[in-house]
């Protein structure tokens, strides 16, 4: 797998969560990380929204976490409706736009994504004048309650994300040229999403229902939903949240067409590039397409199309991300390309794209037949080489993986056993009385669809050539049944989520080498079964922070599940149909960056698999030594915080961080990292220490807007120009070749418009 092979996974790739199909402003590659620092870290993060709650203190029984106690109320009303009409409209109807905007801009060649943020602050004054305006009784049983918002929010989570399983179906069209038809595609993404449902049943009483199991990025949404529904006190004159959300949502609506459309070279500016764009070493150092030193882009979709948004990226995280970037794309990558180490410098600098040996494109089509490596044309067509920079991405990936584990252990191994061992004792804290008030889901629900999701797993992989045996199922499957109660009991008190990327890769490759279908189809099955699980036991344990009825939620995360792998794969197969030269450098808009790289990988750890990759025998085996580099690193850090206890700034030193920071590159380029860093340090850290109120208020919301504002802009120029083949009249602000890089190629050879 490439180290960015698919947007929701990016950061896993170097053995971070992906957040595979939770979308929210805390589920991303770098909020998954926010909260694995020291405690009172997270507890700043907590006070962020303590000015707008207050305890209940008439009862004195509360959470023995202080965080939670300080966010999440000790008080029930069982009787608020849930499940009601207003809830049921809102919540198919914005899993439907959610799911389909995230779909349609995941190929975009700058992809973009729509947080659930937006879906919680839109629900609450929609569903204020459903209230108002349908007539009293069932369909109308009072006001808008709290209980309904949450419901609707967690229905468009399991809705906001791509299904992983997409681009397999992408792949196997666009370069593998096979297609198994609807049904096939239809049935791999159902159970490839839903299996981890059922593995959250069990992990319920582990993960949800002990007060140690905090699950910290939840605490952000509590305190969202309940500053929401709060009254505010506002002074004369001043906005409310919900007015500055729709004025700035229209700002940008009305920005984004300069760079988006009329001005296209604002999205990236490589202004010293352009001093002797002839200059091939320049282009390299200073072009947007290379690491773009200098480069500034002034277009929202661009600066968050690969990192998600820099305003809600707490700024110690953003520190540690800037100086990765800077050590491994600036130093490091440099270094390694100019001494021409793999023979750097027969291929292009910064690229996921295969190549030949003498540095030319790598056909794949030449070493298959019927879609599985043929080893007599594999030899005469000759081994397969990637960039220095990709090579290196893996790398890192490895270390990145491996630093979790001794980053976990060192750090977080006292608090792991001892809250574990809380978990079994005392599980009874308030949160998990008050829910007793409610019918728990039946353990044969959960138990009956991880049966017959494993089931439709094994029928669609036998039924149709997946090229992966049922055993392969049942062992991917196993692998992440396996890991998920681990993991679970690390990401639920650490906010850390290990992937099982490299793993799946890994033993998929050895097993069955030269299969590239077969390997996405193992790793899908095998890691994004176990995010899933992840994702939905997330979601529980914020449903049991807000009472929820657990059967309540059993259903509403089933009817977002549905909804979005229906409607991804429908909005996929539109535009593979409607977009011509789709996924390839044929296409201006629709390029497909993940889809891409997924296919490099593909290639990479399917066709070639990783013994020939990075075996005894291959010129990439170093890589390999990063497994353990990647281990050590965290101990000399973590013994000098104990040495020097004084030296505040070890606290917020984050190996696994720092060495994820480059986990997008490519498809991301360098310049999409240095201006997200300086929105990042504008917010996070000016506005926050100098303007604490403000940022306090509006920095999450103004987030929320921007994404809104773009997206609604991107949307209607495709049905406007692009549907219609209109372009924007040539001149010099709109061209894309003012700094070229001679001999750049992302897309692969063997795609359906070569």
């Amino acid at each position: 797998m490439g180290p960015s092979e698919h947007m929701q996974e990016y950061s896993a790739d170097q053995g971070f969560p992906a957040a595979s199909e939770k979308h929210d402003s805390t589920d991303n590659i770098l909020d998954n990380n926010i909260d694995d620092i020291p405690i009172h870290t997270t507890e700043k993060k907590v006070d962020v929204e303590q000015s707008s709650l207050k305890l209940d203190d008439d009862n004195d029984e509360n959470s023995p976490i202080p965080e939670v106690a300080a966010i999440v109320s000790n008080k029930d009303d069982p009787s608020l409706p849930v499940m009601t009409f207003r809830y049921y409209v809102m919540a198919i109807v914005f899993s439907l736009v959610l799911s389909f905007f995230n779909q349609f801009f995941w190929f975009r060649s700058h992809p973009m994504t729509i947080s659930t943020l937006v879906i919680q602050l839109l629900s609450y004054p929609i569903g204020r004048f459903l209230a108002a305006v349908l007539p009293h009784g069932r369909l109308n049983p009072g006001p808008f309650s709290i209980k309904e918002h949450v419901l609707v929010a967690l229905t468009a989570n399991c809705a906001g994300g791509t299904a992983y399983a997409v681009d397999i179906t992408v792949i196997q069209k666009v370069f593998y040229h096979e297609d198994f038809g609807f049904l096939a595609n239809f049935l791999l993404i159902l159970c490839t999403q839903m299996l981890g449902y059922g593995m959250a049943g069990v992990l319920r009483r582990y993960l949800v229902y002990p007060a140690a199991m905090i699950w910290p990025a939840n605490l952000v949404q509590v305190a969202l939903f309940n500053t929401l529904h709060k009254e505010e006190d506002l002074r004369p004159g001043q906005w409310s949240r919900f007015k500055f959300f729709l004025v700035a949502t229209f700002g940008m609506f009305c920005y984004a067409w300069i760079p988006g459309f009329l001005f296209p070279v604002l999205s990236s500016i490589a202004w010293i590039c352009w001093i002797k764009p002839s200059n091939l070493v320049l282009s390299q150092l200073t072009g947007a397409d290379g690491l773009g030193i200098g480069a500034i882009s002034l277009d929202w979709n661009n600066i968050v199309s690969f990192l998600g948004s820099p305003l809600i990226i707490p700024w110690w995280a953003q520190v540690n991300i800037g100086l990765g970037f800077f050590l491994i794309a600036w130093v490091l990558v440099p270094i390694a390309y100019y001494t021409n180490l793999w023979d750097a410098k027969r291929f292009p600098i910064l690229t996921p794209a295969l190549f030949r040996v003498d540095g030319s494109p790598y056909n794949t089509t030449m070493i298959m037949t019927h879609n599985v490596l043929d080893e007599e044309k594999y030899k005469a067509y000759g081994p397969l080489r990637i960039s220095t920079f990709f090579a290196l991405s893996y790398g890192f990936g490895f270390a990145g993986l491996a630093s979790m584990v001794s980053h976990t252990w060192l750090y977080h191994r006292k608090k792991l056993v001892a809250q574990w061992k809380q978990s079994r004792e005392h599980s009874e804290d308030v949160h998990h009385k008050l829910m007793q008030a409610y019918p728990e889901v039946p353990d044969w629900w959960y138990l009956g669809l991880f049966v017959v999701m494993t089931a439709i797993a094994v029928a669609t992989c036998e039924i149709w050539d997946y090229k992966l045996p049922w055993w392969g199922v049942l062992l991917a499957v196993a692998i992440s049944a396996f890991f998920s109660l681990p993991v679970g009991l690390i990401q639920a008190i650490t906010n850390q989520q290990p992937g099982l990327n490299i793993i799946t890769e890994y033993v998929i490759g050895y097993i069955l080498p030269g299969r590239p279908i077969a390997n996405v189809t193992f790793k899908t099955l095998g890691y994004i079964s176990m995010a899933q699980a992840m994702t939905f036991t997330s979601d529980l344990k914020l449903g049991h922070y807000m009472k929820i009825p657990p059967r309540a939620m059993f259903w509403a995360q089933l009817l977002g599940t549905v909804i979005a792998g229906l409607t991804n794969l429908l909005t996929a197969n539109w535009l593979l149909r409607s977009q011509p030269g789709i996924c390839t450098k044929a296409s201006k808009e629709f390029r497909c960056p993940s889809a891409n790289t997924f296919f490099s990988a593909s290639v990479i750890w399917g066709v070639i698999a990783p013994n020939r990759m990075f075996g005894p025998t291959s010129i990439y085996n170093a890589i390999n030594y990063f497994f353990l580099i990647g281990f050590i690193l965290p101990f000399p850090f973590y013994f000098l915080k104990k040495r020097f206890l004084n030296c505040s700034w070890l606290e917020y030193v984050h190996i696994p961080v720092l060495l994820a920071a480059t986990g997008m590159m490519p498809p991301a380029q360098a310049y999409h990292y240095t201006n997200w860093l300086a929105l990042g340090f504008l917010f996070q850290f000016v506005a926050r220490r100098y303007h604490p109120d403000w940022h306090l208020r509006f920095t999450y919301i103004l987030s929320a807007a921007f994404d809104s504002g773009t997206a609604f802009m991107v949307l209607l120029s495709f049905f406007i120009f692009t549907l219609r083949e209109k372009e924007m009249k040539p001149w010099w602000g709109a061209r894309s070749d003012l700094c070229p890089l001679e001999g750049e190629s992302f897309y692969p050879v063997g795609s359906h418009t070569d």
